[in-house]
């Protein structure tokens, strides 16, 4: 997600919040480590602009990058080794600095493009609250599929984690996926800033009924309809 400009909506801090106006949010939210855990969640998930540091994002960008061009490249054997070997040396770097997933920087980093999260197509919130949220979602290329456009899968993913989050700014709280269908509608193409949008359009008890839709321009690239569950307290 990237920091809006002012006037704009950024995620709250807390699940049971909603999206608020820029001039309300503090920027400088301090880490917190004393939240309570409520099974496998805890229950004020507390997210920052400062674990991993100023340049942070621009790590997650070059890990992005390479990703990229990892899905295309075809290395000589001399270049496969020499990357082997650098990787080797950074993975025993990041070694001394892993944390549990409550602490990680990643999915939390409201300031960043899917939360600075790399396991998620990169995606910026333009809006969001109780009737739904408004993103744009640009599928890269490690997201190929084939034929030059992007993974189906990987459209599902997008819409799991954009409509987990508008049930969750619906009811003020964690869900899970139920179920999770895509229809796939035409081609969706990469490197091409696309508009996604989820809401919650009914809601039975604990059930939370989400659509979500995602466009290039005015042509409609894939629908969703999924289930998501709303956890009860200590439910994991």
């Amino acid at each position: 997600m990237r920091r809006p400009a002012d006037g704009e909506g950024v995620q709250s801090c807390g699940y049971g919040e909603t999206m608020t106006d820029i001039s309300k949010q503090d920027w400088n939210v301090p880490a917190k480590e004393d939240s309570p855990h409520e099974g496998g969640f805890r229950a004020d998930l507390q997210v920052t602009t400062e674990r991993g540091g100023p340049t942070y994002g621009d790590m997650i960008e070059q890990v992005r990058s390479f990703m990229d061009k990892v899905r295309y490249a075809s290395p000589t054997h001399a270049l496969a080794d020499e990357v082997i070997e650098d990787l080797v040396k950074l993975n025993a770097k990041l070694d001394t600095m892993l944390v549990d997933e409550w602490t990680s920087p990643s999915g939390t980093r409201i300031d960043l493009p899917s939360r600075g999260n790399i396991t998620l197509p990169p995606y910026e919130i333009s809006a969001g609250g109780p009737d739904g949220v408004d993103a744009t979602v640009t599928f890269r290329r490690f997201h190929l599929g084939g034929n030059g456009v992007a993974h189906g899968g990987h459209v599902a993913v997008a819409f799991d984690d954009l409509g987990g989050m508008a049930a969750a700014l619906k009811i003020g709280g964690v869900s899970r996926t139920a179920y999770l269908t895509v229809n796939y509608r035409s081609l969706t193409p990469l490197e091409t800033t696309l508009s996604l949008r989820t809401w919650v359009e009914r809601r039975d008890g604990r059930k939370l009924f989400v659509k979500g839709t995602l466009h290039d321009g005015d042509r409609l690239c894939a629908d969703m309809d999924a289930l998501f569950i709303e956890l009860k307290p200590g439910q994991a």
